[in-house]
C-alpha cells in the first residue's frame, strides 16, 4: 500500500502570472525531491490546477507536504490532500496512469481540507483520508495525523517567507551560523527567528516523523 497526494493551488484565480507561479511550482518541487528524495513519484502537474504525486508511507507523505511548504516563494502554496489506499496502474498509449482507492481518498481529503479552510479553520492546507477497509491502527494513525497537520499549519501559514527559509535550512542540515550569513543577518537573530516562529516545533515534529533523515 502506498500514499497518494493532491496538491492543488490555493487562489489561482486570483495568481496574476498563473504561468510563472506554475514554474515556481515545478522548480520548487524538483528541489524539494532533489535534496531530499523522499517520494516514490514526486508531484507533477496533471489538469486544471492540480498536482499528484506517490510516496511509500504516511511519515513521508508529511513530510514531503511540509518542506513544500516551507520551500514554496511567498504568495504561492498548494492544499495537499493525502490519500492511503491502493493505486493501480491504467494501461495508456500516451502516458502513465493510475487510479484506486488511494487517488479517491486522496481527493475526498482536498475537499475536506477545502471546505474547513473555507469555513472554520482558514490555515488548514492539509488533510489525510484512509480508503475504507483500513484496520483500526491506521485509522488512530489518520487521526492523530490530521490534529498533527491541523496545529502544523496553523504555524507554518504565519511564518515569513524568511522563517520558512530559515526552517527549511535548518531541516535540510544548514548551522545556524551560515544561514545567518545566507540571508545577512546575525546568529542570535537566526536563534530567536526560529524559535518566536514556531519553526522549532516544526523541526523537532519532522524529526519524530522521518527519524535519522531529520
Amino acid at each position: 500500500m502506498v500514499v497518494a497526494v493532491i496538491a492543488d493551488i490555493v487562489g489561482s484565480r486570483q495568481l496574476r502570472d498563473r504561468a510563472g507561479a506554475q514554474r515556481e511550482f515545478d522548480e520548487t518541487i524538483a528541489r524539494v525531491e532533489r535534496e531530499h528524495s523522499l517520494a516514490i513519484q514526486p508531484l507533477r502537474p496533471t489538469v486544471g490546477d492540480e498536482q499528484q504525486g506517490v510516496y511509500g508511507s504516511l511519515h513521508d507523505a508529511m513530510a514531503g507536504v511540509l518542506l513544500l511548504q516551507l520551500a514554496l516563494p511567498q504568495g504561492v502554496e498548494f492544499r495537499y490532500g493525502i490519500g492511503i489506499g491502493e493505486i493501480r496502474a491504467i494501461e495508456s498509449a500516451h502516458r502513465e496512469l493510475s487510479d484506486g482507492p488511494g487517488w479517491w481518498a486522496a481527493r475526498e481529503a482536498i475537499e475536506t481540507v477545502h471546505a474547513r479552510q473555507e469555513r472554520a479553520v482558514p490555515s488548514a492546507r492539509s488533510w489525510i483520508v484512509a480508503a475504507r477497509g483500513q484496520d483500526e491502527v491506521m485509522d488512530a494513525q489518520v487521526s492523530t495525523g490530521n490534529a498533527y497537520l491541523l496545529a502544523r499549519d496553523a504555524i507554518v501559514v504565519r511564518m515569513t517567507e524568511r522563517e520558512r527559509r530559515l526552517a527549511y535550512g535548518r531541516i535540510g542540515g544548514l548551522s545556524q551560523s551560515a544561514l545567518a550569513e545566507q540571508e545577512g543577518i546575525t546568529q542570535p537573530a537566526v536563534s530567536k527567528a526560529l524559535r518566536s516562529s514556531g519553526a522549532s516545533a516544526l523541526l523537532d515534529g519532522l524529526a519524530l516523523l522521518t527519524g535519522e533523515r531529520a
